[in-house]
């Protein structure tokens, strides 16, 4: 089974646009195809007596590609680039490079930069390393700050990525103490309460008969202005998890890997990733929210033996797309 990148027509990823209501969003598009369709719903504190908020599309309008900035000098600008939602309208393109050289083939460490198509000018902004000595898969990931003319770039913690057992289930958090558990580490305990930032479910499927990977990720909805909420759940009760298997998922954004269409000529699966995937691989994905298929949030694949592309939308920020990557890179018990 193979996620062959194949080339067919697309409409060009589409802008965003706020409304209060569907009757406004509709009429509000411009051109003979511009289309609305609802895609995350923004929560509401309600007390105005308005239903949940909804972001909608207005096409045919590109996005326009964030390029490299000038390096990140203090926590504060490497926190807002690490945590901010992209901008509306905004694709921020990325690379992966993984580096499995020596000691470090069976724990490799993750490099990721930001990349301009155009120029070609990259930015080195995070790193993701494998935890050792762990019973189920754990990442950490920091940030790359150069406060010092001495320094080549200082690693900030920023948070982790973990797994269960087999691989199905990975939690994504900020850097900061576990609640639900006492911290060995005393200066864990000075740390405030971790946010929990988001969770990605893959089906099971064992020796692959169901096809390719199917994937479900989970977010907190964005606040009515378009900012993220922090979450900081001190119970199980109170995660992501519990609350989507509970049902409890209207204050939840769901996406899921957009499925690809089997190619009778290549006899494999394909999906299109505009050239920015080249390489077929059971790790390459494009995500979507159900509502509308042809807006990729994400999309993520291999370029070469050792390097990927990432490239994210609104509503995700680049700490929570750098994790939902690298679950993929994961072996998956019982998923394939």
């Amino acid at each position: 089974m193979s996620d062959q990148v194949v080339m067919h027509p697309q409409l060009n990823p589409p802008n965003f646009e706020h409304s209060l209501s569907d009757s406004d969003s509709e009429g509000n598009n411009e051109g003979p195809n511009a289309t609305g369709a609802p895609v995350v719903p923004i929560t509401d504190n309600e007390q105005d007596g308005e239903g949940p908020h909804t972001v909608r599309v207005a096409r045919p309008v590109p996005p326009i590609d964030y390029g490299p900035q000038p390096p990140l000098v203090n926590i504060k600008e490497l926190m807002n680039l690490a945590f901010r939602p992209a901008a509306l309208n905004t694709r921020v393109t990325c690379h992966i490079s993984r580096n499995r050289d020596g000691l470090d083939k069976i724990y490799p460490q993750y490099q990721l930069s930001i990349e301009h198509l155009l120029t070609g000018d990259i930015q080195h902004v995070m790193t993701a390393r494998k935890k050792r000595k762990s019973q189920t898969s754990y990442y950490t990931i920091s940030g790359v700050v150069h406060d010092s003319p001495e320094s080549a770039g200082r690693l900030v913690e920023l948070g982790k990525v973990r797994s269960n057992f087999l691989g199905t289930t990975f939690v994504i958090y900020s850097h900061g103490k576990n609640p639900m558990k006492k911290e060995v580490d005393s200066k864990q305990n000075d740390l405030p309460v971790r946010e929990e930032m988001g969770a990605v479910l893959y089906d099971p499927n064992i020796l692959g008969f169901k096809g390719p990977r199917k994937m479900t990720i989970l977010m907190h909805t964005l606040t009515r202005d378009g900012k993220r909420p922090e979450f900081r759940p001190t119970s199980e009760s109170e995660t992501l998890l519990s609350k989507y298997r509970e049902g409890g998922s209207r204050d939840l954004l769901v996406l899921h890997n957009k499925s690809p269409q089997w190619n009778e000529e290549t006899q494999s699966f394909v999906l299109n990733f505009s050239g920015r995937v080249t390489q077929a691989s059971v790790k390459n994905f494009q995500i979507v929210h159900d509502n509308d298929l042809d807006y990729i949030v994400m999309q993520f694949g291999r370029v070469g033996p050792d390097l990927f592309t990432m490239d994210y939308k609104y509503p995700i920020c680049l700490f929570q797309a750098f994790a939902i990557a690298l679950t993929s890179f994961d072996a998956k018990l019982a998923c394939e």
